[in-house]
C-alpha cells in the first residue's frame, strides 16, 4: 500500500535501472535480475496460474520476475505491449507497468473492487489499449 507519488518515484527508479533523483538505489544489475522472466525453460504463467485468477486477463505471453509480471509477447498476451516491459496489478484495479523501451510509466490508482463478479470489467486491458494507441514516436 502506497501513494500515487511514492509509485510514480519507485516506478521512476526502475525505469532508471535502479537510480533516482541521481542517488543510485539499487545496482543495475539487480533491477536487470528483477525485470526478467524467472520460470523454468522461459515458460508464462499459464502453466502455473489458473485463468483469470486475480486478473481480468490470461497469461499467456506473460512471465514472472522478482517481483514483477514480465511481458514475453505482447502477440501471445494479446495485449498491447512491449516485450521486457514489468509491471504489478494490485487489489481494486490498481496497476502500475514500466516500459524501458518507450521509456514509459504508467501509475494507475482506481478503486473497482470487482472480486466474485463473472466477468470482471477489463478495465486495466482498456487502459493499456488506450495509452499504447496514443505512442506516436
Amino acid at each position: 500500500m502506497s501513494t500515487a507519488p511514492d509509485y510514480f518515484r519507485f516506478t521512476t527508479m526502475m525505469l532508471n535501472q535502479g537510480e533516482l533523483d541521481g542517488v543510485r538505489v539499487l545496482g543495475r544489475k539487480t533491477v536487470e535480475l528483477m525485470t526478467i522472466n524467472h520460470l523454468a525453460d522461459g515458460q508464462d504463467l499459464t502453466t502455473l496460474a489458473l485463468p483469470g485468477m486475480f486478473t481480468e486477463t490470461a497469461y499467456g505471453g506473460v512471465g514472472f520476475g522478482l517481483g514483477f509480471s514480465v511481458m514475453q509477447s505482447p502477440a501471445r498476451a494479446q495485449i498491447s505491449g512491449t516485450p521486457g516491459e514489468f509491471a504489478w496489478g494490485g487489489a481494486a484495479g490498481t496497476a502500475f507497468w514500466v516500459d524501458p523501451v518507450e521509456q514509459m510509466i504508467v501509475v494507475f490508482m482506481t478503486q473497482i473492487m470487482q472480486m466474485g463478479l463473472p466477468s470482471p470489467y477489463p478495465i486495466r486491458r482498456e487502459l493499456r489499449t488506450l495509452t499504447y494507441s496514443a505512442v506516436i514516436e
